[in-house]
């Protein structure tokens, strides 16, 4: 029997460029929802955030800094800069500082040269938060090349073993790493066959990182977000796709970045000091997992 017809949810919209730009979608995405106040919950903490610029990384960001932590962000194109001077504004308007980046990590230097600038500029590092990435989908499992396989690799996992490793040597006992996995790498995707096996791999990062870290002190959690409102939709899918995006859920829409940034909160803070190799859902009931 065949399946109900989606339902469209969105504006249809399409952006024929990678990477997608937050201030050309429509609506743009709720980043901090009204109401929102923070309660001291990162006071003195630095944290930086990759992909920062735009998407749940800017909301991250911006929640970091209503609860007092100082941020850095890093993202990868000019493209991006109109994106990444509103993450920067949101901060400043929060009270806190923020260190903008914008660096190519897919080279364990261009790593490593990032970590040592957020030292040199805020003198410490609390929080790391791997949340970029980069998705291109196909109709075809055969129209997936070697090359594009190896680019998404290098900038969607390869990359998070870089900065852990240029990360370790400023995180004392009590920081924490968080990575941004998806719902793909709990479940598959049938056009995302590089992308959802890079969020696989992040999932086992996050349980292997866990428990290597956890004689130091340092706890490893990762969030899987499910269909986000997110600059990466309209700049990875065709427009009727857009307009569907998110009406397979049980809330039957997508979620908005300002849903999603509360759990990074929840891991970075002193609430989850008991929490560690754990992965959070956060996706509408399109996945359930005990």
């Amino acid at each position: 029997m065949p399946g109900k017809p989606k339902k469209k949810v969105n504006p249809p919209q399409r952006q024929r460029r990678q990477p997608g730009v937050q201030g050309a979608m429509h609506p743009e995405p709720v980043v901090v929802r009204d109401g929102y106040r923070g309660s001291g919950r990162l006071d003195g903490k630095v944290a930086l955030v990759t992909g920062g610029d735009s998407g749940i990384g800017q909301a991250v960001a911006a929640h970091f800094a209503l609860e007092g932590a100082r941020v850095a962000i890093a993202w990868l194109s000019p493209r991006e800069d109109t994106d990444a001077s509103d993450t920067v504004r949101r901060v400043e308007a929060a009270g806190s500082e923020c260190l903008a980046v914008r660096t190519d990590l897919r080279t364990p230097v261009q790593c490593r040269r990032l970590v040592e600038r957020v030292v040199e500029r805020f003198g410490r590092l609390d929080v790391l938060v791997n949340n970029h990435a980069q998705q291109y989908p196909v109709e075809d499992a055969q129209e997936l090349t070697p090359a594009r396989v190896r680019a998404t690799f290098e900038n969607n996992l390869f990359s998070f073993f870089y900065l852990v490793d240029a990360a370790l040597p400023h995180l004392r006992r009590g920081a924490c790493i968080i990575n941004t996995g998806s719902i793909t790498g709990a479940r598959g995707h049938a056009t995302l066959l590089d992308y959802a096996s890079t969020k696989g791999g992040i999932h086992a990062l996050t349980f292997s990182l866990a428990q290597s870290l956890a004689g130091r002190g340092i706890r490893v959690n990762a969030v899987a977000p499910g269909p986000i409102w997110t600059p990466l939709i309209p700049a990875s899918f065709k427009p009727k796709q857009v307009a569907e995006f998110g009406s397979d859920t049980l809330m039957k829409r997508p979620g908005q970045p300002a849903e999603v940034a509360p759990a990074y909160v929840y891991l970075a803070s002193a609430d989850a000091s008991y929490v560690t190799g754990q992965i959070i859902h956060v996706n509408g009931g399109a996945y359930m997992s005990a």
